[in-house]
């Protein structure tokens, strides 16, 4: 529609203009410091840092109802900058003018409701709501539209040029940030670090093509994150892990479109998210929060962080009860078909610290959980889920077994729905389902398939036959109705069919 469709009332709000201040606080010292220097940590005490917004203006005074209102009429409105995360502009980045804001298709991902038997199998109705049909396949798109949209900016006011962008990777991050480094050719390089031989050749595919330089190094994804971490400290670089808390912002939006989508009546809803480097837990929890503080929803849905036992710090974290006896202690990873989950030191877990308290204040109550889950278990609902129609990677293979172990757990109830997270495209990590399908799992993994799901294809013999066609020698004359009703005799006879 065009802006001078909508009801009058509502015009005035659907093409923001940026208002307010942002600025970085210490969850530390609360320190807060200025969004034009480039920080990952607090300058002062080396506290991890969250972004803020400081309003102005008669926008400060929205109601709840109006915020709904102009969120649902921004659906409507053909204007790309509010197509994607920046639909919710005021929620994200409003210091961002909107000619700086970079989309390239993501965000608004389908809710996918899971259909009768595998509701049945798994206990309660529920959702995948399906990331990996964002643009580089998978939920990190909309960290990364907020963090380049954020440079963008920051480099027409400054005049800043040559660019490099920098992040470590378990693959999902790096082909991200090297295509939307590559959106902006000639302001932006990209390097990525990825750990060797732990990124499957589809997710290595993705930075090479989009013209990353990208750095295979020895360990896992912790030790190139240190490296990361020591480049974006003592070199002119732009880290794009979500250590930035420009990445924060953006993931955010997948708690707005949640509760948009579902008419912000999420009070019955359970949220089952992986929790791999704590970015995406902690999105969610904010972007819950804010809504609930601007009168958009007016209960918090339930949260559960799933892990796997190879890499399961904030399970462990969270199993002891009274909060001042925790001691968070990262932990050594085992090899993982959620590639993302191998994290031990989670870059983000003050983050999760801090508002898991808050979450729970303002809920009146325990609204967040966490589990953990075998490499067995994520590898049989994988294969369950996409078995009955849907696209989950190996990670919303996680959050569904995650969900499977808190309703036997007891945290989830009947009445309750599960909205779970399928964070990347299942192409991505075809190379483990089909070591499953196919029995060929290395013993580290820990994963046998179940019979029934084993699946290879079948050989079609034709015996007998003088000819048969080939590339480039197509049969001819009465050798293509021999090739034609053996092969469908073969056929019928292997599948069991009945004449007509």
């Amino acid at each position: 529609m065009n802006l001078n469709e909508f009801p009058e009332d509502i015009r005035k709000y659907l093409v923001p203009e940026p208002s307010g201040t942002m600025f970085y606080r210490c969850l530390g010292c609360r320190g807060e410091f200025d969004i034009e220097r480039l920080l990952y940590t607090c300058p002062s005490c080396g506290g991890i840092l969250m972004l803020y917004h400081r309003s102005t203006g008669e926008k400060k005074d929205i109601e709840g109802t109006l915020w709904r209102r102009i969120f649902d009429y921004r659906r409507m409105l053909n204007f790309n900058p509010l197509k994607g995360i920046f639909r919710y502009y005021e929620f994200i980045a409003p210091i961002i003018p909107l000619e700086s804001i970079i989309y390239l298709g993501e965000a608004h991902t389908p809710i996918v409701m899971a259909n009768k038997n595998l509701e049945r199998l798994v206990g309660l109705p529920f959702y995948l709501k399906n990331e990996g049909l964002n643009p580089s396949l998978s939920f990190k798109d909309r960290g990364m539209a907020s963090a380049l949209s954020f440079i963008n900016y920051l480099a027409k006011k400054k005049n800043i040029k040559d660019i490099l962008t920098i992040c470590a990777s378990t693959g999902d991050t790096s082909a991200a940030g090297a295509l939307y480094s590559a959106y902006l050719t000639g302001l932006l390089k990209s390097a990525v670090l990825l750990p060797k031989r732990r990124v499957t050749l589809q997710q290595l595919s993705q930075p090479l093509g989009s013209g990353a330089t990208v750095l295979e190094m020895p360990g896992v994804f912790d030790d190139c994150m240190r490296v990361a971490e020591e480049l974006s400290e003592e070199y002119e670089v732009f880290l794009l892990n979500s250590k930035n808390s420009w990445r924060i912002l953006g993931q955010e939006s997948f708690a707005f479109e949640i509760a948009q989508d579902f008419d912000y009546q999420v009070a019955d809803k359970v949220i089952v998210v992986p929790v791999g480097n704590a970015g995406n837990i902690t999105a969610i929890l904010n972007g819950f929060l804010k809504f609930l503080k601007a009168n958009i929803i007016s209960r918090l849905p339930k949260i559960i962080g799933v892990q796997s036992d190879h890499a399961d710090p904030v399970y462990r974290y969270y199993l002891e009860d009274d909060p001042s006896r925790r001691q968070f202690k990262p932990v050594d990873v085992k090899p993982s078909v959620a590639q993302a989950a191998m994290i031990g030191n989670p870059v983000s877990m003050p983050r999760v610290i801090d508002l898991v308290r808050e979450y729970s204040q303002a809920a009146g109550q325990k609204r967040i959980f966490f589990v953990a889950i075998t490499e067995q278990e994520i590898m049989d609902a994988m294969i369950v889920a996409n078995k009955n129609g849907h696209t989950a990677c190996t990670h919303g293979g996680e959050s569904v077994a995650g969900f499977i172990k808190a309703i036997k757990e007891g945290l989830v109830s009947k009445g309750e729905i599960g909205i779970l997270d399928a964070t990347a495209h299942v192409l991505k990590f075809s190379p483990f389902q089909q070591m499953y399908l196919d029995d060929r799992f290395p013993p580290e993994f820990e994963v046998r398939p179940r019979r029934e799901f084993k699946n290879t294809p079948i050989k079609i013999e034709l015996k007998g036959l003088r000819k048969l066609p080939k590339t480039g020698r197509p049969l001819r004359g009465k050798d293509v109705d021999l090739f034609t009703k053996a092969s469908t005799a073969e056929i019928a006879r292997i599948l069991n069919l009945k004449k007509r």
